[in-house]
């Protein structure tokens, strides 16, 4: 049997569709029932009776931060792919984000060993890969350093590093490092609020960019991964390296609406990171802009996908349908 952790989630739910779809037994994590709610609607996506393959699931509620409600979820399980995480960029999150990305992480590898698991897949992230030198393509070889790095980052290379402990202690382990996925149903959080934004018909853009992958191309690759031999490599997954311009461009057509034309500058980026520094030091809010996410936007990073179209002869998906797709999910 196969466990998901993270179930709920963008990767996860759509991992979960795949899976019980090619007719694998799965047990999946879950939090809270208004959850389980968002995966039927992403089944929906794809299949005129979810239900049918919600069913086949068995989901049992878990937290990977209390070891006592993890052990009933590794009953009878043979394959690990760990999904869950917790997703911000606020530095006043980073006793919770250590939680659950690192401490967490290391309860699930823990129990990997205890439960001699036969493969975990663990899914990264591109923020763990670190900024790359000016003008050079990023690999999964890249120097790591924690300049301008962001606390979601910092987490996550560092659960990263747990994952690799496992490892040497003889875990058979696969990491993947993804871009920001595009892939529908999570509109208020994610790569769903460049879909929100843009069909407000905003103005602005941010100035600098990333690689984006599909979430097809993100479960496909985890599953191909898990059925080869491959093991101890991480796999930066990228279908394409965009600016934000460049990626409103794809997005706001499709929603009917003008795409943003006025960058930000980066003098508004610096005024603006620490106008939110006050606010949330004065009146308790939370923070949409630290000083290295600021300063992460003043380039565009370039990501390789090459390890993982050589390891499995991989071919991503086209980056425009899976937004056309998105976008008409959105606009229903």
């Amino acid at each position: 049997m196969i466990l998901v952790t993270g179930g709920t989630g963008l990767i996860g739910s759509h991992l979960l569709f795949h899976l019980v779809n090619n007719g694998k037994k799965v047990k999946a994590s879950y939090r809270n029932q208004d959850s389980l709610k968002i995966v039927s609607k992403i089944f929906g996506y794809y299949t005129d009776n979810p239900s049918e393959l919600l069913e086949k699931i068995t989901w049992v509620k878990a937290d990977i931060t209390d070891i006592a409600s993890l052990q009933e979820l590794f009953q009878n399980i043979e394959y690990v792919y760990h999904c869950a995480a917790l997703i911000s960029f606020d530095p006043n999150d980073y006793a919770a984000l250590v939680k659950t990305n690192i401490e967490g992480t290391a309860n699930i590898v823990n129990l990997c060993l205890e439960y001699n698991i036969k493969k975990l897949c663990y899914v990264s992230s591109i923020a763990a890969i670190g900024s790359g030198t000016q003008g050079k393509e990023v690999t999964e070889d890249n120097e790591w350093s924690d300049t301008n790095v962001s606390v979601y980052g910092l987490t996550k290379h560092d659960a990263e590093l747990e994952v690799w402990r496992g490892s040497q202690e003889g875990l058979a382990v696969v990491v993947v490092n993804p871009g920001v996925v595009i892939g529908p149903g999570f509109w208020k959080s994610g790569s769903g609020t460049f879909f929100t934004y843009a069909s407000k018909g905003k103005k602005s853009f941010l100035p600098g960019g990333t690689g984006f992958v599909t979430v097809s191309d993100v479960t496909n690759s985890m599953m191909k991964l898990m059925d080869s031999k491959i093991e101890r490599e991480r796999f930066i997954l990228v279908n394409e390296n965009l600016s934000y311009q460049e990626l409103f461009q794809k997005i706001a057509p499709k929603l009917g609406v003008e795409a943003p034309t006025k960058k930000v500058s980066f003098a508004a980026l610096e005024f603006f990171w620490r106008w939110d520094w006050l606010r949330s030091k004065v009146l308790g809010k939370r923070r949409r802009l630290s000083k290295n996410m600021a300063k992460g936007l003043y380039k565009k990073e370039n990501y390789s996908n090459e390890k993982i179209k050589k390891a499995l002869a991989f071919k991503f998906e086209n980056l425009e349908e899976a937004i056309s797709f998105s976008c008409t999910r959105f606009k229903n």
